[in-house]
C-alpha cells in the first residue's frame, strides 16, 4: 500500500512526548522523514530511535522554541540534510493553571512564548524555503480552550491559542498562492501525562461533559496532523479542525 507521506520531510515541534510523540511517530509511519524539536534530549532520542526503527530517517534538536534562532537553524540544518522541508507542525506549547489576579508577568511572558511566538518562529523560518519550491503544509496545534473559556487554564493558554487560530487563517491568505496549505487541529481533552494531576473527582467531571464518553488519545490528534499533512487535504486551507469528542461544536 502506498504511503501518505513518502519522501516528504517533516518537522515536528514539541516531539518527545504525548501529543507530539504520536504525530512525529505517525508521520514516520506514513513514510515521511523527521526533524524533531524538544527541550529534553533524552526523550527526543527515544523517540528518535523509534522512528529510526521504523526505516526512517531523524533529525534531533534540543532547543527553545521561544528563541528565533532556533527556528532558523532547524529549518536550514533540515534543508541542508534532507534538501527541503515538505511538512511543518507547530505542536510545542506548555500551560499553566492560575487564575487571572495570580498570574505572574514571567508566567503570562513565558506561555504566550512558547504557545504563539515559537509558533510564528517556526512559521517565518519554514515559510520562506516552502516558497521557493511552490508547495507545502503547515499544521498548528491549538486547543478548544482558544474558543470558549476554561477555568482550568490560566488565561495566557487561551489567549495564546486564540493566537495560533487567528495566525492559521492569516498565513492561509498569505501562502495560498504559493500553494501551500496552512490548517490546525483543536484538541480537547486528551489522555496525555497531564490527567495524572487529576483528582477522580475531575476526571469524571472532564468525562461527562464529553458527549462520546471518553478521552481522546494522543493518536486521535496525531490522525488529523496526517489528514492535514497529507495530498487528502490539498483544498483545505485556513481551517482548525476540532477534535474533542463533541465537547466544543461549531
Amino acid at each position: 500500500m502506498a504511503m501518505m507521506l513518502a519522501d516528504k520531510v517533516a518537522i515536528v515541534t514539541g516531539a518527545s512526548r504525548g501529543i507530539g510523540r504520536s504525530i512525529a511517530l505517525t508521520l514516520a509511519e506514513n513514510g515521511a522523514s523527521l526533524a524533531i524539536v524538544g527541550t529534553n534530549l533524552k526523550l527526543l532520542n527515544e523517540v528518535c530511535s523509534e522512528v529510526e526503527k521504523k526505516g526512517r530517517k531523524c533529525l534531533v534538536f534540543a532547543g527553545d522554541v521561544t528563541k528565533p534562532e532556533t527556528a532558523e537553524e532547524v529549518s536550514k540544518e533540515t534543508v541542508e540534510y534532507y534538501g527541503k522541508i515538505d511538512i511543518l507542525v507547530n505542536n510545542a506549547g506548555i500551560n499553566m493553571r492560575s487564575a487571572t489576579l495570580d498570574v505572574a508577568l514571567e508566567d503570562w511572558h513565558h506561555v504566550v512564548d512558547v504557545n504563539l511566538n515559537g509558533n510564528f518562529y517556526f512559521s517565518k523560518a519554514v515559510l520562506s524555503h516552502m516558497v521557493k519550491r511552490n508547495c507545502g503544509k503547515v499544521v498548528n496545534v491549538s486547543s478548544t480552550t482558544a474558543k470558549s473559556g476554561h477555568k482550568n487554564a490560566a488565561p495566557s493558554y487561551g489567549a495564546s491559542k486564540a493566537g495560533i487560530d487567528y495566525l492559521t487563517k492569516h498565513l492561509a491568505l498569505e501562502m495560498a498562492r504559493y500553494n501551500i496549505n496552512v490548517n490546525g487541529v483543536s484538541p480537547g481533552p486528551i489522555e496525555t501525562d497531564m490527567i495524572h494531576q487529576w483528582t477522580d473527582e475531575y476526571f469524571e467531571k472532564v468525562l461527562s461533559n464529553i458527549p462520546l464518553n471518553r478521552l481522546g488519545v494522543p493518536q486521535d490528534v496525531a490522525d488529523a496532523v496526517l489528514f492535514l499533512a497529507s495530498n487528502m487535504s490539498s483544498f483545505i486551507t485556513g481551517e482548525t479542525i476540532n477534535i474533542n469528542g463533541g465537547t466544543y461544536i461549531n
